[in-house]
C-alpha cells in the first residue's frame, strides 16, 4: 500500500519538476529571487520523484554532465587548502552550484514538449527585456524598482549591461536557428525581424563591448553553418559593411570602441589604471602572478582575493573580487587541472552537439561559443545569471540527447 502511494506521489513531483524549468526559463532574464526559489523546487521535485538508480546510470552516460560534476568536484576539493577571507570560500563555492544541476536539468529535459515550451519562456523573457532597455535611455526607468539602477547614458533592461547583451545576443542567434527550422513563412519573417532587433539592441543600445565580440562569433558561426564558406564570405563583407556604418552613425558604438583602444594604448604595467581595459589589464598581470606561484592546483576555492592581494603587493590595492576571465579565475582557485576541466567541458559540449538533430545541435554550439568566447572578459560561470543560464540552457539543449545517442561514435 505504502509503495502504490509513493508510485502515485512520483508523477506529480516529475510535472513540478518540468514546470519549474520551464519557469527558469523566464525568470533566468528578469529575477534573482525567483532563480532561487525556483532552483530549490527544482531540486526538491527533483528529489521526489525518485527512480534515483535510472536518473545515476543516465548521469554517468552522459558525457556532458560528467565534466561539468567534474569542475564542481574539484572546487569543492578546493575549499581544502590555501588562505583566503574570511567566508570567501563558501561565498565562491556556492556561486558554483549550478554545475551540480547540469545533470538534474538534462534528466528533466528529457521531455520534448517541456524544452519546447522552456525556449518559448526563455524567448518572452528575452522580448520583455528589450522592451525595457529600450526604454531605458529615455529616461522613464531611472530610480524604478524593477530594473538596476540605470541612467540615460548606461541604459540597461532587467540585468546589467554585460548580462542582458550576453542574454540578447544568443537570443538573436536562437531567433535565427528557429526560424530556420519553422514552416510558417510568416513566422519565419516575424522571428527573423526579433533577431535584427535583437542585434540592434546588443549593437546600440546596450553598452557592452563583450556583446559586440559575442554577436559577431554568432552571427559568422551561423551563416558558416547555413551557407558554407561562402556564407562566411558574405558575413564578414556584411559585418563589415554594418560594423563601419554603425561606427559613425551611433555615439554609442563609436564612443565604445574608441575609449577600448585608447585605453589599451594608455595602459602601462606598473601604473595603476583607473580605466575599464586598464584595470582588466591590471586584473590578467596580476593573476598571471597567482598561477606562477600556485600553477597545479591553484590557490584554493574562494582564494582570490587574498591571492590578489599578497600578489599586487601594493597598500592601495583594492580587494579585487575577480579578473574578469573565468580562465584565469578558475586557474587561480584550482591551477592548471581546473582550466583542463574546465576547456574540457566545453570541447566535450562542442563534440557532442553534433550528436543532436539540426536545431539542438546549432544551439548547443552557439552556446559554446557565448561562453569559450565571453569568459575570455568576464568570469561567467562566477555570475549568478550567467552561470545558471548555462547550466539551464546546457540541460535543455543536451537533454535531447539519449544514452545511446552518446555512445555512438561521432559523426
Amino acid at each position: 500500500m505504502r509503495l502504490a502511494k509513493l508510485n502515485f506521489l512520483k508523477s506529480p513531483a516529475e510535472t513540478g519538476a518540468r514546470a519549474c524549468v520551464i519557469a527558469l526559463g523566464f525568470s533566468i532574464p528578469i529575477s534573482v529571487a525567483l532563480d532561487n526559489i525556483l532552483l530549490g523546487l527544482v531540486l526538491l521535485a527533483w528529489l521526489a520523484a525518485g527512480n534515483y538508480r535510472a536518473k545515476w546510470e543516465a548521469i554517468k552516460v552522459n558525457p556532458v554532465s560528467r565534466p561539468a560534476l567534474l569542475l564542481f568536484g574539484l572546487l569543492t576539493l578546493g575549499l581544502a587548502y590555501g588562505e583566503r577571507y574570511a567566508g570567501d570560500g563558501l561565498r565562491y563555492w556556492a556561486k558554483y552550484v549550478d554545475l551540480m544541476f547540469v545533470p538534474i536539468f538534462i534528466s528533466v529535459f528529457r521531455d520534448k514538449t517541456t524544452r519546447e515550451y522552456a525556449l518559448k519562456a526563455f524567448g518572452g523573457a528575452m522580448l520583455a527585456s528589450i522592451i525595457v532597455s529600450f526604454f531605458s535611455p529615455s529616461g522613464l526607468l531611472i530610480d524604478n524598482p524593477f530594473v538596476p539602477p540605470n541612467s540615460i547614458g548606461y541604459p540597461v533592461g532587467f540585468k546589467y549591461s554585460i548580462t542582458q547583451s550576453v542574454l540578447t545576443a544568443f537570443g538573436a542567434f536562437a531567433a535565427l536557428v528557429v526560424a530556420r527550422e519553422t514552416t510558417s513563412r510568416k513566422l519565419r519573417l516575424l522571428l527573423i525581424g526579433l533577431s535584427f532587433v535583437a542585434a540592434f539592441n546588443v549593437l546600440f543600445t546596450v553598452i557592452s563591448r563583450t556583446g559586440y565580440v559575442i554577436l559577431a562569433a554568432l552571427a559568422l558561426y551561423f551563416f558558416l553553418v547555413q551557407y558554407r564558406w561562402r556564407g562566411v564570405m558574405v558575413a564578414a563583407l556584411g559585418g563589415m559593411v554594418l560594423a563601419t556604418a554603425g561606427y559613425f552613425a551611433s555615439g554609442v558604438l563609436q564612443q565604445r570602441v574608441d575609449s577600448a583602444i585608447a585605453e589599451l594604448h594608455a595602459w602601462q604595467p606598473d601604473e595603476r589604471s583607473a580605466t575599464s581595459i586598464g584595470i582588466r589589464m591590471d586584473f590578467y598581470r596580476t593573476s598571471l602572478k597567482i598561477v606562477k606561484e600556485h600553477p597545479l592546483f591553484g590557490a584554493g576555492t574562494g582564494s582570490f582575493s587574498a591571492a590578489y592581494a599578497a600578489a599586487a603587493n601594493d597598500p592601495e590595492t583594492k580587494k579585487a573580487v575577480n579578473p574578469h576571465n573565468e580562465y584565469l579565475l578558475i586557474t587561480a582557485q584550482i591551477g592548471l587541472v581546473g582550466l583542463a576541466c574546465l576547456i574540457y567541458l566545453f570541447y566535450m559540449q562542442w563534440r557532442y552537439a553534433s550528436r543532436l538533430p539540426a536545431f539542438y545541435r546549432d544551439m548547443a554550439r552557439g552556446l559554446v561559443l557565448v561562453f569559450a568566447i565571453g569568459c575570455l572578459f568576464n568570469s561567467l560561470l562566477l555570475d549568478h545569471t550567467e552561470g545558471l543560464f548555462f547550466a539551464w540552457a546546457t540541460g535543455l539543449l543536451f537533454g535531447e540527447l539519449s544514452p545511446e545517442r552518446s555512445m555512438e561514435s561521432s559523426a
